[in-house]
This record gives structure tokens, sequence and C-alpha cells, in this order.
């Protein structure tokens, strides 16, 4: 097979040579396409949470102000990971999205979740959305 491949490019040369340089041609031109970042953006789309809860203990914040939370936020569409923190008197959530994922989009969607489940959280606890930023 390969010996009338080769017989029939020998025979056959200048249909070999416009077939390379054709080649040749769409290769680069696909090389100066190729997008290129000095420092691409590979940190997943994140946001995250951080609520005061005065007085309680992580077992407190945990039990009261976390799991409600994490009812109320798996919900999300495109999330890939959510985690969840508890210390004393600090609720710490992290919710990751799939790649590509809009952060201001996503942080719309985690508001208006958080928003409905604020309501149903013990008597002072605040907070809320943290600022833009990467991980």
């Amino acid at each position: 097979m390969f010996q009338k491949l080769i017989s029939f490019a020998l025979s056959q040369r200048l249909l070999a040579i416009v077939l390379t340089v054709a080649l040749v041609g769409l290769g680069l031109n696909a090389y100066l396409k190729l997008p290129v970042d000095a420092f691409p953006d590979i940190s997943p789309t994140q946001v995250k949470i951080i609520l005061k809860a005065p007085g309680m203990t992580p077992e407190e914040v945990e039990s009261q102000v976390i799991t409600p939370l994490e009812m109320e936020l798996l919900g999300i569409p495109r999330q890939s990971m959510l985690r969840a923190t508890a210390k004393y008197a600090i609720a710490d959530l992290t919710i990751d999205f799939e790649t590509g994922t809009d952060v201001y989009w996503a942080r719309q969607q985690t508001s208006e979740r958080l928003t409905n489940a604020l309501s149903s959280l013990p008597d002072g606890v605040t907070g809320g959305l943290s600022p833009i930023s990467t991980p």
C-alpha cells in the first residue's frame, strides 16, 4: 500500500508539492490564530459568603446557619462544589462554579438564594457576599 502511495507521489510531483504547500499554509494559518496569554486565568469562578453569628459555637453555627444555607444554595445551576467552614461566631461558605461561568451571573444567583435563606437564620446573624477576588 505504501509503495503505491510513494509511486503515485513520485509520478504526480506537482500535485504532491501543491498539497504539501497547502498543508503548510493551513498549519501556519492555524498557528497564527492560536490564542496566547502570558498569564492564563486558571482559577475557577468562586463566590464566598461570610456571615457573623455572635455568641455561637462552631457546632451551633454549623447546625443553625450553615445547614439551612447549604440546603438553599445547593440548587444553583452550574455549581461544581460547595464548601463550608464553621468557626466561633463565623460561617464561611465557598461556592465553586464550572469553568467559563460568568462571575457576575454566579454572584447574582448566590445573592438571590442568600436573601431567601437569611430570613430563616437566627437573629443576630449578619454578613453576605465577600468582594470579587481570585483564589
